[in-house]
């Protein structure tokens, strides 16, 4: 029953309003990207690109792909932009079959490092067509740029990508793009470096993280529901010369632009979504504000101060910190306990993160060692530093109950206090409403 769906919608909205989001990859979004998802746009269809559709009626939904691919090029500095994608994993996989043949090597960082399952997880498609090749991070928690460059040397891979899930530092993307430079001149062939950025792209947009395409590589693919907060989906920047899509370019860098523009329509595709490209172009438009700018900053300084404060309270952190929104605590060697019993504890008094796997696990994605949190959304409700430190104060209550209880099961004898905290999070989320609700 209709009726049914919208009496689920609105608890949805109870739950957000009333706990806190800490999972780094969930955002809010304006009432105004809410209004363009929700139009008569999603009525059309519109294969193709703006200019050359296979329907017609398009004229209004041109003018709107073309803001969306205006503004995007101008939040990142970028040739051309691909708006289309439904997803990250959408625009990756675009950018695959854009530049490599089935069985071509592509080194990317690996899942256990804190690489993406799109990056070349034995499970997902695109590692059953081309041959991945994983990278992995220091005991500092960066990229081993000593393997890195081993593996790229060895394996002559034709694609090099630096993107992640679990990731806190901030890449070295000159040190890559000159070991790809190397090895491409070694053996005289060209190199695509891809940066796959989803968690970061609204960070970049904000100034407060280096942009990959100044440093050397050819794409940008991103999520815009994270950092960007736009609506769900995906987004493809690249450099090179743009033409059009109805002709096949030669197969070199300088034709990416048009390699991926074929590579997601027809290549991966049908027709795309303009309801979602309409919120896209609204979301782009808002990044491109200055709040925009102290928006991004306040991300980092509150996951800064979140990280310290986890670490003052005798949390065990990856990387020792973090630079950039995101943070990955080792519960296992705090305090002895998984990742998913810690995250089914902190969800019963409203604060929402994920079990997350750390380096150092081996297997066992259901029970990982580590939780993954961050700071963008908390930051959309205006919580700041001083909140920051009460997150990090209830993080280490809820950790001392779990301790004491031992399993998911021993929480029961812990009601009363659960309770009792999830009332203390749900007073201060309501000082800090949820855009559009």
């Amino acid at each position: 029953m209709t009726d049914e769906v919208f009496r689920l919608i609105d608890l949805e909205k109870q739950r957000q309003s009333e706990g806190l989001e800490l999972i780094p990859s969930e955002n809010y979004v304006s009432v105004n990207v809410l209004k363009a998802m929700g139009s008569v746009l999603t009525n059309k269809y519109s294969e193709g690109y703006p200019g050359k559709r296979y329907y017609g009626g398009n004229e209004n939904v041109d003018q709107i792909e073309s803001l969306a691919i205006e503004r995007a090029k101008k939040l990142f500095k970028a040739d051309h932009a691909n708006v289309q994608p439904h997803s990250g994993a959408n625009a990756n996989e675009a950018v695959y079959f854009a530049w490599c043949q089935p069985g071509d090597t592509i080194l990317a960082m690996s899942l256990p490092a804190g690489g993406h399952l799109t990056h070349g997880s034995p499970v997902t498609r695109s590692a059953k067509i081309y041959n991945f090749v994983g990278y992995g991070v220091t005991d500092e928690g960066d990229i081993d740029y000593d393997e890195l460059e081993r593996l790229a040397r060895e394996h002559r891979p034709k694609l090099i990508l630096v993107g992640y899930s679990a990731f806190m530092k901030i890449p070295d993307f000159d040190r890559v793009a000159k070991i790809a430079a190397e090895v491409s001149a070694e053996h005289n062939y060209e190199i695509l470096l891809m940066a796959d950025m989803a968690h970061v792209a609204g960070l970049i947009a904000g100034g407060v993280h280096p942009n990959p395409l100044e440093h050397g590589f050819q794409v940008i693919t991103s999520t815009t529901h994270k950092t960007l907060r736009g609506p769900r989906g995906g987004l493809i920047m690249s450099m090179g010369k743009v033409s059009s899509p109805l002709k096949r370019p030669e197969h070199t860098l300088e034709n990416v632009p048009t390699l991926i523009d074929r590579a997601v329509f027809p290549g991966t595709q049908g027709g795309p979504l303009e309801h979602v490209i309409a919120a896209k172009a609204v979301a782009f438009e808002e990044d491109l504000q200055p709040e925009f700018q102290d928006y991004a900053h306040q991300i980092v300084e509150n996951a800064r101060v979140l990280a310290e404060e986890l670490k003052r309270l005798g949390f065990k952190l990856q990387g020792n910190g973090t630079e950039n929104h995101l943070i990955l605590v080792d519960v296992k060697s705090t305090a002895g306990i998984d990742g998913k019993f810690y995250e089914v504890a902190l969800d019963k008094v409203g604060l929402t993160l994920n079990a997350n796997a750390l380096p150092t696990d081996k297997g066992g994605a259901f029970r990982p060692s580590g939780v993954r949190l961050g700071t963008p959304a908390m930051t959309t409700r205006g919580l700041g530093t001083e909140e920051m430190m009460k997150v990090a104060e209830w993080m280490k209550r809820v950790l001392d109950i779990c301790v004491e209880a031992g399993n998911e099961n021993g929480l029961g004898s812990h009601e009363a206090e659960l309770k009792a905290l999830r009332e203390e999070v749900r007073r201060l989320a309501l000082d800090f409403p949820v855009p559009g609700i």
